[in-house]
């Protein structure tokens, strides 16, 4: 059987993550002052020090994340980890994570990449027109069906999470009757979630633009070990193809559970997430029970 590296996406941060491994391994600290060049904001102040508040800001969120991931996986290389994985993926911007594990980019240049897509983001839609709701307890195709129907304004599906989880993005009047909707069909569960935008939605088009014309100038190298999308559940490794993809992952839903099933297919029996948090196993779990999820964080849970 294989291996796979899975890397979360946001949602995943929280104040001081990412301060044992910094302390414990040189490399992880020259992961953070990297990540800082590129980014061109201290990492670890905003890891360790900034209020939830500042560090849940998209544009801070992202490239905080990025950086405790790939600490985390350097530290693993640099230990002699003996697991290599067939394929690489992550939940959103954790697929960015993927990249610069597969060394399509360096970390410098991924922290600057998430950084500016966080802000590209954060621009792409005025606070409070848009938004995020979590449904939990009805299919994604029942889901499907009642987005159909409402009429206030635009709303689609964001993430495919898990079966029994699904997240819809969209405008807030057009959110606020879908919510209503969801409820009388039977949903368990109907949260609005804690984010300022509504990502993964046609919405966030502009945001992709202004992606894909910094991505121009910048240098992708080929995946030294393929790439699991989020936007169409393919397997990348050419430059072309991983910067037309993370365009399109800006403004498509995140095909978590098709993903999930497809690792499964190739194989893989082991999931390692590497990164902050769980977040990621939770997911895995309710999608298939048999796929054992090793989360990698912190340095008792490196060896």
């Amino acid at each position: 059987m294989a291996v796979a590296f899975i890397f979360p996406g946001q949602g995943s941060q929280y104040s001081g993550m990412g301060k044992e491994i910094y302390e414990a391994f040189k490399e992880a600290r020259e992961v953070f002052e990297e990540a800082s060049e590129g980014a061109k904001v201290d990492i670890a102040k905003l890891c360790f020090e900034a209020p939830e508040s500042e560090l849940t800001l998209t544009y801070n969120a992202q490239p905080a994340i990025f950086t405790v991931s790939m600490a985390v996986l350097r530290v693993l290389e640099s230990a002699g980890f003996s697991e290599k994985p067939v394929v690489v993926a992550g939940h959103s911007l954790g697929e960015f994570s993927a990249a610069c594990a597969a060394k399509v980019f360096s970390v410098q240049d991924g922290a600057l990449l998430v950084r500016k897509r966080g802000e590209f983001m954060q621009e792409a839609v005025p606070a409070g027109v848009g938004g995020m709701t979590a449904v939990i307890g009805l299919t994604a195709e029942k889901i499907e069906e009642i987005l159909r129907e409402v009429k206030g304004g635009f709303v689609q599906v964001a993430n495919y999470n898990s079966p029994e989880q699904t997240v819809i993005s969209g405008e807030i009047k057009a959110l606020e009757e879908a919510e209503e909707k969801l409820r009388q069909a039977g949903a368990k569960r109907v949260v609005r979630l804690a984010v300022s935008a509504p990502f993964h939605s046609e919405l966030m088009k502009p945001a992709a633009e202004k992606l894909k014309e910094l991505m121009k100038l910048m240098e992708f190298k080929e995946a030294n070990v393929p790439l699991l999308n989020n936007a169409d559940v393919e397997l990348l490794k050419r430059p072309d193809e991983i910067k037309d993809s993370f365009y399109r992952q800006v403004f498509s839903p995140v095909r978590w559970v098709e993903d999930v099933l497809k690792m499964k297919e190739m194989g893989v029996d082991t999931l390692y997430e590497i990164g902050p948090k769980n977040v990621l196993k939770g997911l895995v779990r309710r999608i298939d029970r048999e796929l054992k999820v090793v989360n990698v964080e912190k340095p008792k849970k490196v060896f």
